[in-house]
């Protein structure tokens, strides 16, 4: 017999300090990722593109795929409550009418993990809880952004669940793909799994995180060898911009039997742990970054690249602070491309302007109040509408509104309608520049940027300058967290 399965997906990572709240408008009109859909649409809309959702589909070969809802709405603040409702609707009635058509044999979810609403602080936990209460015991399985906030609760209502393993997340679709792999294996054996999970007690910083690198490529090894032995060893590296209480890095292991789970918990943590030191962060002044860029291009044969990590449109910066193109113009970074300036104000008032013109701007600060008032000459003007081709978002379709490049006091500059992350190639090109042959590429991004422009950079600088993505979040003002855990490593306040 057939197995049949329903598959949905609500995934969104929230800052509790962002500027702006995440309106059920913003998982409507995305950006970056396809757009909210219900229903039968679903296949067609996640069709090619990079999503966990995609993967899981792939894999579930010989099933009959019942579609939910599936949404992505770029980080920014907790989901508003409508916005959380409203979606999560959709899932159960979707749910409800898949049941009415007959049994279900299993459920795959794609979630992120960092979701806070305005009322469900653990939002994926709360939309697990009420998909159980529909389903019951039914198999249920979830990929998750590995910079989820685990909860014990997330833990406890799903059969297993599945982490990228990568950041930047060049494996999305090979997650979710697995999730479903999983789901099969435990409808199969038609009982659940051990399972153990653990709290680590110091936070990572985003910069710290990305798995290209040491410390945490050594830590995702050791994962990899420990994983060996157990169905799955779930591996979240946290989003430490959320004010709730079980915010932070966590892990949870499945296995056949309770002792297999536990040693490989404890294992991994105690392997985490040893290596606490390691993950300390320090990001250097943005006027510093910039000097050492235009040294370092003045020879380079390559584009020297500078990740403006605290404004980064994914981690709940709204794209649009100034810092650091002030700073370019400043010290005359000529040839330098920034990517990106959300302000579809600006971006409109080119458009009326047309190509060719030269046109005052007060670019970008409509989330911080502080405006870069800059005498821009419209380079190209485009209806923001491409297809993304790197190692993380091929595939997935871009739609950003009205564009513009822009130049002003000797820098580039890509103006926007809708916030994305700067991670691909993509969106420099089609407004004409081609990326390797810039001497200085400025992007809006913390890490995953380094998957597509890291392979062309002369060198790689990470830049402090204004947004709420702050490089060290324990300077935030933070009220629910658990006791006890260290808002930096080694820090023992």
């Amino acid at each position: 017999m057939t197995l049949r399965i329903a598959v949905g997906g609500f995934m969104h990572e929230s800052h509790s300090f962002a500027p702006r709240p995440t309106r059920y408008i913003d998982f409507v009109l995305p950006g970056g990722f396809p757009r909210l859909t219900v229903g039968a649409g679903l296949f067609d809309a996640v069709r090619g593109t990079s999503v966990p959702i995609a993967g899981a589909i792939d894999a579930a070969v010989g099933v009959d795929l019942v579609p939910l809802a599936w949404c992505f709405a770029n980080p920014a603040g907790p989901v508003q409550d409508e916005a959380f409702e409203r979606i999560s609707a959709l899932i159960i009635a979707e749910l409800s009418r898949a049941l009415d058509a007959g049994p279900l044999d299993g459920i795959y979810l794609d979630l992120h993990g960092a979701a806070v609403a305005d009322s469900f602080p653990d939002m994926e936990g709360e939309l697990l809880r009420r998909v159980r209460a529909v389903v019951g015991d039914l198999p249920l399985t979830i990929s998750l952004d590995p910079h989820c906030n685990l909860t014990p609760k997330m833990v406890a209502l799903c059969d297993a669940l599945v982490p990228f393993r990568t950041y930047p997340h060049i494996d999305m679709r090979a997650a979710g793909a697995q999730a479903m792999r999983l789901l099969l294996e435990r409808i199969k054996r038609g009982k659940k799994w051990a399972r153990a999970f653990r709290q680590v007690d110091y936070w990572i910083a985003l910069p710290m995180q990305c798995t290209m690198m040491s410390p945490m490529l050594d830590v995702m090894d050791e994962r990899t060898r420990l994983a060996g032995g157990v169905t799955e060893l779930a591996y979240c590296f946290g989003f430490p911009y959320a004010d709730f209480h079980d915010c932070g890095v966590a892990l949870a292991a499945y296995a056949d039997t309770q002792a297999e789970a536990d040693a490989a918990a404890d294992a991994f943590k105690a392997f985490i742990d040893a290596r606490e030191a390691t993950f300390q962060c320090a990001i250097e002044d943005a006027a510093i970054s910039v000097t050492k860029a235009i040294a370092i291009a003045a020879t380079a044969s390559r584009p020297v690249v500078i990740a403006d990590t605290q404004d980064n449109p994914g981690g709940g910066g709204h794209g649009d602070t100034t810092g650091l193109l002030g700073e370019l113009i400043r010290q005359a970074a000529k040839g330098a491309v920034l990517a990106l300036i959300n302000d579809s104000e600006a971006a409109n008032a080119c458009h009326a302007a047309g190509q060719g013109a030269r046109i005052a701007l007060a670019l970008g600060g409509k989330s911080d109040g502080v405006p870069l008032a800059v005498d821009a000459l419209v380079l190209k003007l485009t209806d923001g509408n491409f297809v993304n081709t790197g190692p993380m978002g091929k595939g997935n379709p871009a739609d950003l509104g009205p564009c513009a490049l822009i130049e002003a006091g000797g820098v580039r500059v890509i103006v926007v309608s809708r916030k994305t992350q700067a991670y691909d190639q993509a969106l420099f090109r089609h407004v004409g520049i081609e990326p390797s042959e810039c001497r200085i590429l400025v992007l809006k991004s913390s890490v995953h940027f380094r998957a597509d422009f890291q392979p062309i950079a002369e060198a790689v600088l990470v830049a402090a300058a204004p947004g709420p993505v702050v490089a060290d979040p324990a300077i935030l003002p933070f009220q629910n967290l658990r006791p006890g855990l260290r808002l930096r490593p080694l820090d023992n306040r």
